[in-house]
């Protein structure tokens, strides 16, 4: 049955935001977790752009398609705010975060890690992925059905931890795995229906792993706090913006955990993608593995990986096919309007791109590889500002985009170099969106070295 959100002032003329509120405790958790796009489909054909549903506990208003993902992302009447919205998700496990950050706070924080950003450090960033990637790579072993989404995101923890942590010295293996865990512990906890610490739910494993990442990140703090070295831990112990301030232990801490997982796990979800695909279109590996080979290096530059085009193309198709965060949480701070209707304040709300990657409204044949849609002389993306927004928009857009493209680049780089790969053409991930999106049965692939 549908129902309203609220009832609209009685001067406005405004409309009330339509919706339905799903099972009972439940709302529409589980509906998201098997198939978001089906559920938000489902919603954008019985109410458009904008509609209310309970899920995680909570009245969230979902918001569908470039025009209402401005309006929120774009934020002109600053009505928005990222904190409180991510709060009620993951706020217990990684409160602090530049994502749960706002206003002047955000401001500040942002213009202080923006010098971690730069290109000269991304440049140097770039030099030292090559040999944590080669020694990764090592240890895999090749055959017709390598799991290849594990292997990737025990690739990408070692990396995080090796550019931004400078190593982790010390660790063991067992240990590193117990780190995976509690990181995919506290991600997991975003759509826990029980919200309390009760032994063996989502929410305490959660709080278990917020804990023992801070209790790993705050024992290399005092190393780092010395260091002049490179690696982005120490350059956050040591930067500040231009009007002088700087991070507090707390501060590094909290950022240190965020972007580490920020880092691996959405960077394992693009690879995945790419590797399925083009183990699925042959002809796209043997262009991207020409252009790699090309470049005659097996370190490329950080301008080098720039000009990978092939590669970026099918990037920007697998962020667009597979959306790594598929929905961005927020809140009204103020009652405010979103196309017409009248949101409250105090209002959760989700814009999904997820959704807007795959709309036929403003992608032909959305479900389509192609990543030829995103050439110059296409540039599908560009027919509207939010058509295509994997990293968010507004003065939240992720701030480590160029780390990440790079990153996944220089991992791609290194694969085609080894590896030559086959993937049935049916197959289809069977993700899950408990979290993150990864697919259950760890992407098999037929691997072969070169």
């Amino acid at each position: 049955m549908v129902k309203v959100l609220a009832e609209v002032p009685s001067h406005s003329d405004l409309r009330p935001v339509p919706g339905s509120p799903g099972i009972p405790l439940v709302g529409h958790t589980l509906d998201y977790i098997r198939d978001p796009l089906a559920l938000f489909r489902r919603r954008w054909e019985e109410f458009g752009p904008v509609s209310w549903l309970s899920a995680a506990r909570s009245r969230w208003v979902v918001v569908l398609g470039p025009d209402a993902c401005e309006v929120v992302l774009a934020n002109r009447d600053r009505a928005f705010v990222n904190g409180s919205g991510w709060r009620r998700l993951i706020g217990p496990f990684f409160d602090r975060g530049l994502m749960l950050l706002d206003a002047d706070e955000h401001l500040k924080h942002r213009r202080i890690m923006q010098q971690a950003f730069t290109r000269d450090r991304l440049a140097r960033y770039t030099e030292s992925l090559h040999p944590a990637i080669e020694s990764g790579l090592d240890g895999w072993r090749p055959g017709p059905d390598f799991a290849a989404y594990p292997a990737l995101k025990s690739l990408t923890l070692d990396l995080a931890t090796s550019i931004f942590m400078g190593g982790a010295e010390g660790t063991t293996p067992q240990e590193m795995a117990a780190l995976n865990r509690a990181f995919i512990g506290c991600v997991q906890a975003a759509t826990a229906l029980v919200r309390y610490p009760l032994p063996g739910t989502r929410w305490k494993r959660g709080l278990d792993g917020r804990r023992e990442l801070e209790a790993f990140v705050r024992s290399y703090l005092p190393a780092r706090r010395r260091s002049d070295a490179d690696d982005l831990f120490s350059v956050l112990c040591r930067i500040e913006s231009e009007d002088g301030h700087r991070f507090d232990d707390d501060d590094v801490v909290d950022h240190m955990i965020f972007l580490l997982m920020a880092a691996h796990d959405t960077s394992t979800i693009t690879l995945s993608t790419m590797l399925q695909y083009l183990g699925q279109h042959p002809q796209w590996q043997q262009r991207c593995r020409a252009e790699s080979e090309s470049l005659g290096t097996a370190s490329p530059t950080l301008d080098q990986l720039g000009r990978l085009t092939s590669l970026d193309l099918v990037m920007k198709e697998c962020l667009r096919l597979v959306t790594p965060v598929p929905g961005l949480a927020r809140r009204a701070v103020t009652d405010t309007a979103v196309l017409g209707h009248y949101v409250p304040a105090g209002t959760y709300v989700t814009v999904v791109p997820h959704f807007t990657h795959h709309m036929p409204e403003v992608w032909p044949n959305p479900e389509r590889f192609d990543p030829e849609r995103f050439a110059a002389d296409r540039r599908e993306d560009k027919v509207h500002r939010y058509a295509w927004e994997p990293f968010g928009g507004g003065v939240h857009k992720c701030l480590g985009m160029h780390f990440a493209g790079a990153e996944v680049k220089a991992v791609m780089h290194h694969l085609l170099l080894r590896f030559a790969w086959h993937v049935d053409p049916g197959y289809s991930a069977p993700l899950d969106f408990t979290s993150l999106p990864y697919p259950r049965d760890g992407q098999p692939v037929d691997l072969r070295p070169l």
